[in-house]
């Protein structure tokens, strides 16, 4: 259970709380998992994250109403938590997987996108092999967001082993989180494009999601938790079998990664490659290959993504 502390300022607490706090106890007969206290001009919600955080968007739009109007009746606030039950409706029936921050819809774009997005439905663990662009990742982590906001799980992890790619990382300066950051940037970013700025740091400052280096997996076990390994090529083979293994009750897990992107040491074998040998015929399992035609960036990607293809392929 979390907590999250709500402070009004330059608001007259009975024209928004109601007579008898009627307005507050709607809104609290409408999340009866959660408990919310009025004490002052403060609002206390207990709960999980996700409807702790819907609750915070009822009561948002509440303290605007009340701003523009002055008053907040019951109506109101019966108007407001069905505006947020449509919205939790809408994402639900649609091919939508979560809307942007911006107001974009984010959803698969190809065939194989939405092939992806099949097989997570269809299976507990599937792996997402392709060449950069495809958005093999940023689907996953779209996809890791629906399901935390529809509380299929109660937290997300989001981990990529920390190899150097061409650069020393004893180099870069500052402490270890410092040195590890640039490598979960693009994370980070995809985080960014879903969740605005307070609902992601108030997930982070809570450990709902929690984003950090393989290493730190050693030794856990994750229940109820959507899970994702990025760049799943720079694992070794007991890395990945180490991740693989800290799968608990109720999670899903999706391994990401890219054949053509391997930054280990030459003596060292792709956990990745391993993985998809020896879990080929395990039931539950599923796999995705993605190609240049599902590429979501700019158009001249998928002719650089060819013509190496063409040159590994001449090479060989």
């Amino acid at each position: 259970m979390v907590e999250k502390l709500i402070t009004l300022e330059n608001i007259a607490m009975v024209d928004f709380l109601g007579l008898q706090n009627e307005n507050i106890n709607e809104v609290a007969a409408a999340f009866p998992k959660s408990k919310i206290v009025s004490r002052g001009n403060e609002i206390l919600i207990k709960g999980n994250a996700s409807e702790i955080l819907q609750i915070n968007d009822v009561l948002n739009a509440l303290v605007k109403h009340y701003h523009k109007y002055g008053k907040v009746t019951n109506e109101n606030v019966q108007s407001y938590l069905k505006k947020e039950q449509e919205n939790i409706d809408a994402e639900e029936n649609d091919e939508t997987l979560v809307y942007g921050t911006r107001g974009t819809i984010i959803k698969a774009r190809t065939a194989n996108q939405r092939a992806l997005v099949k097989e997570v439905r269809d299976n507990d663990l599937v792996f997402a092999v392709g060449p950069a662009g495809t958005g093999k990742t940023y689907i996953s982590v779209a996809m890791a967001v629906k399901a935390l906001k529809n509380k299929e799980v109660k937290k997300i992890i989001i981990t990529r082993p920390a190899v150097e790619a061409g650069e020393n990382l004893g180099f870069l300066p500052g402490d270890l989180k410092e040195k590890i950051d640039p490598y979960l940037r693009p994370i980070y970013d995809a985080l960014s494009d879903m969740i605005p700025s307070e609902k992601l740091s108030f997930y982070q400052e809570n450990n709902v999601i929690e984003i950090a280096p393989l290493a730190y997996m050693r030794g856990r076990t994750l229940n109820n938790a959507f899970i994702l390994l990025d760049e799943a090529q720079n694992t070794t083979t007991m890395q990945m079998k180490m991740f693989l293994t800290r799968m608990g009750p109720n999670s899903k897990v999706i391994v990401t990664g890219d054949h053509s992107q391997v930054d280990l040491p030459h003596h060292q074998h792709s956990g990745l490659n391993e993985a998809l040998k020896v879990l080929s015929k395990v039931k539950g399992v599923g796999r995705i290959d993605l190609n240049e035609s599902d590429v979501v960036r700019h158009k001249l990607v998928k002719e650089i993504i060819k013509a190496y293809d063409k040159q590994s392929n001449d090479k060989s």
